[in-house]
């Protein structure tokens, strides 16, 4: 099905992104974010000096060209740190700032890193680097931009850098790979993503997710500032109730897991006051209004008092980083709040593939991005294979190591490490992770991801980890699960023993679902876990 692409004004790399908005958005603001107890905007034109005054004030100090390790909360310095460093022609290292002193050191001489760029709270850590690395704090900014700005008549006047100049390098959580992302991987990404989803003038983005990480980057700042759309900074997850009721957010980029907390706590007012029958009915009566932007408009109506738990203005939640409950993304579009999933890998710059806002599927990760090609790679007689991408979106490669490199970009395509499949309306299915297969002696596959999403589409399952152990038997392994049940589901049956139920409920679940299994993919042995399953800072589950 051919849909019409929203229109973007594309840029080759983030200085001329930083220069078209500035130029076009003017005094509209572009950030917001507390501090001592206030709350401080910025606008468009004052980012457009003062990315350009810093650029200049580092290039000043020979830094044009160098490696810069920037670490800090999610606030405006960051964010100008990072597109000064690239504006300068220079790399950004964008850092976790929870990092200890040790990895802060070992990253950065792993990198060669030339300056560090840091939170105050975090300069003391710095202190063992050589002392050829420049230190800068994010306290220093101020000073650095009145210095620039002397040095800079015009910014538009300042060369730009190449367009495949690496801007950045995003290094995975455990410092393993490095990811090279040019100007143009993105710039292009971001405008992708506008065209796919439409973000608007009067959009308020609350970045709640951390900034360090190439999907806030791209989707939670450069989609924003594209679209001359506002970017509110979150103070932290435990903030998030009293920040919505401040900046009144539109657009929320979350993990799953997140999404999940949210939507289950809406579900738990609505019991606790009773309503659950009159919402269930409200729902069944708008969900059958068409076409949807009719429907969205009367649920958003019907179910005022949802949305202003949210500040009253939410209507697009964006999840990422791991496979999302599709009756929540249901759930919440059930309440006039359209949310939707992607398939983001750091490679893709991040994003491969997202749901548009005006065709998706709940149990999918989206379509290909405009101008960019999604293929399955060795599918088996199923359709399922190995997911790789080609387009302009694709990384340079991995920092000092053209080995890995060369393992996953070949002939122009990015071999992802992914399986997955595309459904009859061209929708991209993610089923895991390649190096998770097992295949039984026989020849026989198990993918534990996809019985996990299986089990996981019982209502008295909240998540799930499957493992495939070996064992003496044919195949020469067996299948185990770890459940952790949905305490929401279980407190409605009102039973006095919520463990012993528990255990009940989750061997019911795996019996059902093995009725449809094959032999060789039944759970044989399970667990049930009180606390939800550890997951990675992305939301992955911890294997």
């Amino acid at each position: 099905m051919a849909y019409q692409n929203y229109p973007v004004n594309e840029c080759e790399n983030l200085a001329s992104l930083v220069l078209q908005s500035a130029s076009v958005f003017g005094n509209r603001t572009a950030f917001s974010e507390k501090r001592d107890g206030s709350t401080l905007t910025y606008t468009y034109a004052r980012l457009g000096t003062d990315v350009f005054s810093l650029a200049a004030a580092l290039s000043a100090r020979g830094l044009s060209g160098a490696r810069v390790l920037i670490a800090g909360p999610n606030c405006y310095d960051f964010v100008l740190s990072f597109l000064a460093v690239a504006a300068a022609g220079s790399c950004a290292i964008p850092v976790d700032h929870t990092i200890d002193a040790d990895a802060l050191e070992a990253l950065a001489l792993r990198a060669d890193a030339q300056a560090v760029i840091l939170a105050p709270d975090i300069l003391p850590k710095a202190d063992r680097l050589p002392a050829s690395v420049r230190r800068f704090s994010f306290a220093d900014l101020e000073d650095l931009v009145a210095e620039g700005g002397k040095l800079v008549a015009d910014p538009s006047a300042l060369p730009l850098p190449d367009p495949d100049l690496v801007a950045a390098i995003f290094f995975t959580a455990d410092a393993r790979r490095g990811v090279m992302l040019s100007h143009r991987n993105l710039a292009f990404d971001a405008a992708a993503v506008c065209k796919m989803i439409e973000v608007r003038r009067d959009d308020v983005f609350l970045s709640v997710l951390p900034v360090h990480h190439a999907y806030e980057m791209t989707c939670g700042i450069l989609v924003p500032l594209l679209s001359g759309a506002q970017i509110a900074f979150s103070e932290g997850l435990r903030y998030l109730t009293r920040e919505m009721k401040e900046f009144h957010p539109t657009v929320l980029n979350c993990v799953p897991y997140l999404a999940e907390v949210m939507y289950q706590k809406v579900w738990a007012g609505i019991r606790r006051h009773g309503l659950e029958g009159h919402v269930k009915n409200m729902l069944r009566v708008t969900g059958a209004i068409l076409p949807q932007s009719a429907a969205l408009a009367a649920k958003r109506r019907a179910f005022s008092f949802v949305h202003k738990s949210f500040g009253g203005h939410l209507r697009l939640i964006l999840t990422t980083g791991a496979p999302a409950d599709p009756a929540v993304l249901r759930g919440f579009r059930g309440f006039g709040i359209l949310a939707v999933q992607s398939y983001s890998i750091v490679e893709c710059s991040p994003v491969a593939a997202i749901n548009r806002d005006r065709f998706h599927r709940a149990a999918s990760a989206g379509l290909p991005l405009p101008g960019t090609v999604l293929d399955i790679y060795d599918m088996n007689e199923e359709g399922l294979g190995e997911i790789r991408c080609k387009g302009k979106h694709v990384f340079q490669g991995y920092f000092d190591d053209p080995e890995a490199t060369k393992a996953v970009l070949k002939n122009g395509w990015f071999y992802t490490g992914d399986l997955g499949f595309f459904d009859a309306d061209g929708f991209l299915r993610v089923i895991g992770r390649k190096k998770n297969l097992v295949i039984t002696a026989s020849g026989k596959r198990i993918y534990p991801e996809e019985i996990e999403s299986l089990l996981n589409e019982n209502k008295f399952v909240a998540e799930s980890l499957v493992r495939v152990v070996p064992d003496k038997s044919a195949e020469g392994v067996h299948v185990e699960a770890t459940v952790h049940p949905n305490r929401t589901a279980l407190l409605a049956l009102q039973d006095d023993n919520l463990k012993q139920r528990a255990s009940i409920e989750v061997r019911a679940a795996i019996d059902e679902l093995n009725r449809i299994l094959p032999a060789f993919k039944r759970i044989k042995r399970f667990s049930v876990s009180s606390s939800p399953l550890p997951r990675t800072p992305s939301g992955r589950l911890v294997r």
